[in-house]
């Protein structure tokens, strides 16, 4: 086991990510949760000259010119004697993916919801995801400031549509233009107006205490009200995180569950990004780490290569601010300069030979031809294509009929961010030639000789991932569905996790 002082610094971990719906609020509660964490002293609201400044979470370019997120920040704070690791997600569904695997490094997780809209599909997609990871959550009901549904038909339909059981801890003083202030229920004010007094008694009637057994089971949520953007409602939300939220939990591996205070270090990575700073084309490997103490300069096994490697300039992140840290915790997600040397899903460890799952990738909706715009620029193009591909938000496949590379996506949104990118910051020009696909699945299987007849059959349709590993590019579901029911002996797979 570690040493106490380690341990206590474990225990005072609160790792989550906030999750939404596009336009939910979600960015601007992550700065508020900032700003009393004195991380920041500026929100970036409203400037004087009423233009908007940018979100301290949204430092990509393209998210300062679309208002969106579209890679997942990550932030740590200290407050009232906690240390705060924040994962900021994207909200919109093209970058989904991100999100998912951003899950898997979290303890729990901030739903916010728009009271005037109520749960939207992409809330209703990320829950499924907490709900199947067990993954406690908190509900943050945002804009209260606005005209909005009524509180109780908010909290009966994140009920419904979340599938899980709430109880409001915080109440609104009223909603829309006369939103004041929230208030703990149990410890409410003794003057209420009627109205909330009614309220209160509905409340202690209908809805259970809160169980913190049951919210660190994932079986219950505690619904907290407010508005990000007035800064109320937020310091109730964060004293109670802080409070309640689990500490590190163990990660289950393939081949055992690792426990956040075993002393041996284990940790993995759960994201890539390319282009931190454009000046240096440097790409961060993003790790979560499950157990003990992480020290810089020192040697770790990295078990998909089997080498010992060790890191002189690890970092943690105040959204785009860099800092080198020399030590780091269970819970802690540390930021390791990457040339080439890490996979999403990669372990480093202490010496042990450990893999931990849940990192897929998922087969792509959409696909086009990549083409250079630019002869004078191959170079660029070929560097920024291959970083952008390792971040795991789309993927690259080279087709075995022609040679030419497509690029597989879940949205459109992720092929102008592709373009943008490569323009901005590699200084490279691609042109697009859509591809009327279906869906792409990954192949394997224990007959060599059906393999090597579907493989010739189907010749026209084949592709090669990242990896060099075989994908079926089926142009239609009809196709899809014969390849399944002629080839008994192969097996179609929708992630790359097999």
């Amino acid at each position: 086991m570690l040493p106490s002082a380690d341990q206590n610094e474990i225990l005072r971990r609160r790792t989550f990510a906030i999750i939404s719906h596009p336009d939910a609020g979600k960015t601007t509660l992550t700065e508020k949760l900032l700003l009393y964490g004195g991380a920041i002293h500026v929100a970036g609201a409203v400037k004087s000259n009423k233009i908007r400044k940018t979100a301290t979470s949204d430092w990509m370019e393209i998210e300062k010119q679309r208002g969106i997120s579209v890679a997942t920040s990550v932030m740590g704070f200290d407050y009232s004697g906690y240390h705060i690791n924040i994962l900021d997600t994207p909200g919109h569904q093209d970058f989904a993916e991100d999100t998912f695997r951003t899950l898997t490094a979290v303890d729990s997780a901030i739903v916010v919801i728009d009271s005037a809209k109520g749960v939207e599909t992409q809330t209703r997609r990320l829950m499924e995801v907490c709900r199947m990871r067990k993954t406690p959550v908190m509900v943050f009901m945002n804009k209260m400031d606005r005209e909005g549904k009524d509180p109780f038909d908010l909290i009966d339909e994140a009920e419904k549509e979340l599938g899980i059981h709430c109880t409001p801890v915080t109440w609104a003083n009223g909603q829309g233009l006369k939103f004041e202030s929230v208030f703990a229920i149990n410890n409410r004010p003794a003057e209420l107006s009627e109205k909330i007094q009614e309220d209160m008694e509905i409340i202690d009637e209908v809805y259970p205490t809160f169980d913190r057994e049951a919210y660190l089971r994932g079986d219950l949520a505690p619904v907290f009200f407010g508005s990000a953007y007035k800064t109320v409602g937020v310091q109730e939300l964060l004293d109670f995180l802080v409070t309640n939220a689990p500490s590190p939990l163990p990660v289950t591996a393939e081949e055992r569950t690792v426990e956040p205070m075993e002393d041996k270090f284990t940790a993995f990575c759960f994201k890539i990004h390319a282009n931190m700073d454009p000046n240096h084309r440097s790409c961060i490997a993003f790790f979560k780490i499950c157990s003990g103490k992480f020290l810089r300069n020192t040697y770790y096994y990295h078990v998909r290569k089997d080498q010992q490697m060790r890191f002189a300039a690890p970092t943690c992140f105040m959204a785009q601010k860099k800092e080198t840290v020399d030590e780091a915790f269970a819970g802690d997600v540390v930021g390791l300069p990457d040339t080439g040397n890490f996979k999403i899903g990669d372990t480093l460890t202490a010496g042990e030979h450990l893999h931990f799952k849940g990192l897929p990738s998922f087969s792509p909706e959409m696909f086009k031809y990549i083409d250079n715009a630019d002869p004078m620029k191959q170079k660029q193009l070929e560097k920024g294509v291959n970083q952008l591909m390792d971040e795991g938000v789309a993927q690259l496949f080279i087709s075995q009929l022609n040679g030419r590379k497509i690029i597989g996506t879940v949205g459109q949104l992720q092929f102008e961010v592709i373009q943008y990118r490569l323009e901005h910051e590699y200084q490279a020009k691609c042109k697009w030639q859509t591809l009327p696909m279906y869906k792409a699945c990954w192949i394997e299987s224990d007959d060599d000789a059906e393999l090597d007849t579907f493989l010739k059959r189907k010749a026209q349709y084949m592709a090669k991932d990242k990896e060099g590993r075989d994908v079926f590019m089926a142009d239609s579901a009809y196709v899809l569905n014969m390849a399944q029911q002629d080839y008994k002996h192969i097996k179609f797979h929708f992630t790359s996790e097999f």
